[in-house]
C-alpha cells in the first residue's frame, strides 16, 4: 500500500481537532462546575432562550440532536433547580413547552460569562485576525458536514441573556454536551 502524504496531512489535523476538542470540552466542564450546571444542561438553557417561542420537548431533541428520553432527563434537572418549567401551550394544551424561568435568565448570564472566560483562555494565542479566519473555516467546515442541519431561529440583542449567545469569539460548539 502506497504513503500517500495527503492522507497524513489529513490524519495530524483529525488528531490535532481531536485534542482541541478535549481541551474545549476540559475548559467547559471546569468553568461550568461552579455553576453546578454541566455543559449539556448549558447547552439546552441556551437552546431554550434562544426558540422564538418555547420550545416543545420534541423540538429539543431535534435541535440538539439527542433523544427525546435525554431531553426528559435534562428538563428534569433544570426544573427542580428552578432554571425552566414546564407550561402548556395555549393553543393546544396537550402539548407541554419549557421556558426559562427568571433564574434560568440568571444562570445563562453567569454561563455565558463562564464560557466566554473559556472561549478567551483557549484563544489568547490567536490574533484578531487569526481568530476571523478560524471562525470562518470551521464554519465552512460546518456547512459541508452531512449531517448539517441549519439553525433554529436565533435571535441576537446584545443585552438580553434570554437571546444572546454571548460566547466571545465564535458560536456554540455544541461540544461536551
Amino acid at each position: 500500500m502506497a504513503h500517500h502524504p495527503v492522507d497524513e496531512s489529513a490524519s495530524d489535523l483529525a488528531d490535532r481537532l481531536l485534542r482541541l476538542t478535549k481541551r474545549i470540552n476540559h475548559a467547559h466542564r471546569q468553568n461550568l462546575a461552579p455553576l453546578g450546571v454541566t455543559p449539556a444542561q448549558g447547552r439546552m438553557l441556551r437552546t431554550v432562550a434562544h426558540s422564538a417561542r418555547p420550545p416543545r420537548m420534541a423540538d429539543l431533541a431535534e435541535r440538539l440532536g439527542v433523544v427525546p428520553r435525554q431531553v426528559t432527563s435534562l428538563v428534569d434537572a433544570l426544573e427542580e433547580r428552578g432554571l425552566v418549567r414546564r407550561a402548556p401551550d395555549a393553543a393546544n394544551r396537550r402539548v407541554t413547552r419549557i421556558e426559562l424561568t427568571d433564574g434560568g435568565v440568571r444562570a445563562l448570564t453567569e454561563l455565558r460569562q463562564a464560557r466566554r472566560s473559556a472561549t478567551e483562555e483557549l484563544l489568547a494565542p490567536l490574533t484578531p485576525g487569526q481568530r476571523d479566519e478560524l471562525s470562518r473555516l470551521l464554519a465552512l467546515l460546518d456547512g459541508h458536514h452531512p449531517n448539517h442541519h441549519a439553525p433554529g431561529p436565533t435571535r441576537h440583542s446584545g443585552n438580553n441573556p434570554r437571546t444572546d449567545t454571548g460566547s466571545g469569539a465564535g458560536a456554540d460548539t455544541g461540544v461536551g454536551s
